[in-house]
């Protein structure tokens, strides 16, 4: 497990609009862009195993890719190699990051950023819970919202998770825009990503019925 002094100050960046990562939660990523071979290669070379996954913000009239100030690095901890050269891996997320600067001064093809980790210590403990959490409410808006965005899961596997799994699980696989993803990511509690959850789903469902008033949690 990973202490706060050995968070690297300078980490790759993997810019990936729409991709959320969360501390202690797991993304499967496909590498095929050579520039992010040579990164995943060069990430297996250090001691920490970091990649920061950050999204892409938008600019006005597409004038350079800017990154939102805040992303989530991941550990690599699951790597295998396709017959083609491709790479199949697994991020863990460890913490959460401000960025800096980034580094323009450098050989390397992929963005790199000096980062700050100072404002997620508690991202290194342990899981968080959610006292404010009413799970039967909660589970009967997730089941209007996924009937209503012709979703599919397992739910007996849901009704089982403990709380930062269960919220942390829907806040990455629930198909948000990237802006409300970044949302999600900056939450600064369990509870509050929760809250910022539902609201989520109920904007969604009332976009996807015209405005049913009904779809509100109780």
């Amino acid at each position: 497990m990973l202490t706060a002094t050995d968070l690297p100050e300078t980490i790759a960046l993997f810019p990936l609009p729409g991709a959320l990562l969360l501390p202690r939660a797991k993304l499967p990523l496909h590498i095929f862009e050579p520039r992010y071979l040579q990164m995943i290669e060069d990430c297996m070379a250090t001691r920490h195993r970091l990649i920061g996954m950050i999204q892409p913000r938008p600019t006005p009239g597409g004038a350079g890719e800017r990154l939102h100030a805040i992303g989530c690095a991941g550990r690599l901890t699951a790597f295998s190699e396709t017959e083609d050269g491709r790479y199949m891996i697994t991020l863990t997320g460890i913490s959460r990051f401000r960025v800096r600067a980034e580094r323009t001064e450098t050989a390397m093809p992929y963005r790199q950023a000096q980062v700050d980790w100072s404002d997620f210590g508690p991202d290194l403990g342990h899981a968080e819970r959610d006292p404010a959490l009413d799970r039967d409410g909660f589970m009967a808006l997730l089941t209007r919202y996924f009937e209503a965005m012709a979703l599919s899961t397992e739910w007996d596997s849901l009704k089982e998770a403990e709380d930062e799994l269960l919220i942390n699980a829907l806040a990455m696989l629930c198909p948000f825009p990237p802006e409300e993803r970044q949302a999600l990511l900056e939450a600064p509690s369990l509870t509050t990503r929760r809250e910022t959850l539902v609201t989520l789903m109920e904007f969604a469902m009332r976009g996807a019925r015209g405005g049913d008033s009904n779809d509100r949690m109780q």
